[in-house]
């Protein structure tokens, strides 16, 4: 009897996993000093836009209403204020790379669903979107959404013939070449002519890129958030754009410009990785001036034997990743595309042995 009125072993049961955390989109807003990077920050605080958008700022400028409001700089050290506004949204000044702000923001998850980031007027955002891609902590929680470079319809000519050393690339010519958007602001103060040269020179260094014109940086914000540039789910979209581009001629940089290959069939996955690495890593492909060739952005679409679905390629600076999409190859059209764009004149020579 006894033995019967003991209480039963209990028996552990394992907790239910805890759901996968929503990502959260960060889309990095880059653009020359001047351009509007800041008024159009302003413009998407001000807006009614139903998401709760986290902003970080890493450049402190003269007489600017927005900024000083953001001023969190104590004797030149770091002293870190979110600022939240009434539209929900939420700001934060730094003067480092944003990386450090991004992981305090992280802790802040919950009251937001979006975060821009606003690089200097000369930073190379390419570098800025690397991190994202590195930082395996960031990773799990947030993703590139897209890069949006604001340029000045009035002194963006200007800005992109500027001479730099040798070697060198010009920034804004730079900016233009990483973004999956560009917005030509400020249309209300050039002539045609000068609006026509700044969309020439923006297409011949970047003939993926979109380009939306505006004044006074107020644009619709559909088409500058939630722009999934880097979504593996997107593969059927690029691949659609990709068979619209058309290689560029060299223009105002006459080092920076598009080139695309189209080679039929299925590729070889090791060939084609040994190719990209010996291109941005090795450096072993050459201009006419025996300098290596610089890709500042990559994309592509293609076909690997074996698999039947479409591999996206994706690469910015010399980072590159290759993912497969849900989207199904037709056997008859297995056509791989693959954009290259940057300070890469002689690409169109370039050993392309990659089956």
């Amino acid at each position: 009897m006894e033995e019967e009125d003991d209480c039963p072993e209990l028996v552990p049961i394992d907790p239910q996993p805890a759901p996968p955390a929503q990502q959260i989109p960060v889309t990095i807003i880059t653009g020359y000093l001047g351009a509007g990077k800041t008024t159009l920050l302003n413009y998407i605080l001000t807006e009614q836009h139903n998401k709760r958008i986290a902003v970080i700022l890493n450049e402190f400028g003269e007489g600017s209403a927005l900024e000083k409001s953001l001023a969190v700089s104590q004797a030149g050290e770091l002293y870190e204020e979110w600022l939240e506004l009434r539209n929900g949204c939420l700001c934060c000044s730094v003067k480092d790379n944003g990386l450090k702000a991004i992981e305090n923001l992280m802790e802040k998850k919950g009251k937001f669903d979006y975060i821009l980031l606003e690089t200097t007027g000369l930073a190379d955002p390419g570098a800025v979107a690397s991190m994202f891609w590195v930082d395996a902590e960031l990773g799990s929680d947030i993703y590139l959404d897209g890069i949006v470079t604001v340029i000045d319809a009035k002194f963006g000519l200007q800005q992109l013939m500027e001479e730099k050393a040798d070697g060198f690339i010009n920034e804004a010519a730079r900016q233009i070449a990483v973004a999956d958007l560009t917005i030509i602001n400020k249309t209300d103060l050039a002539t045609g002519e000068e609006l026509n040269q700044v969309r020439d020179a923006v297409r011949s260094i970047n003939g993926l890129v979109k380009i939306l014109e505006t004044q006074r940086s107020r644009v619709d914000l559909s088409e500058v958030l939630d722009l999934h540039s880097f979504d593996i789910e997107d593969g059927a979209k690029l691949a659609k754009k990709l068979q619209l581009v058309k290689p560029t001629g060299p223009h105002l940089d006459k080092s920076i410009l598009t080139v695309m290959f189209e080679v039929a069939g299925d590729l070889s996955e090791d060939a084609l990785n040994a190719f990209i690495q010996d291109l941005l890593w090795e450096k072993k492909f050459l201009n006419k001036e025996k300098k290596p060739m610089t890709v500042i952005r990559l994309k592509g679409i293609v076909s690997f034997a074996g698999k039947d679905q479409q591999v996206m390629l994706q690469g910015v600076n010399d980072l590159y990743e290759l993912n497969d999409t849900p989207q199904l190859w037709e056997d008859n059209q297995r056509i791989n595309r693959l954009i290259f764009i940057g300070a890469c004149a002689q690409t169109e020579s370039l050993p392309f042995c990659l089956y």
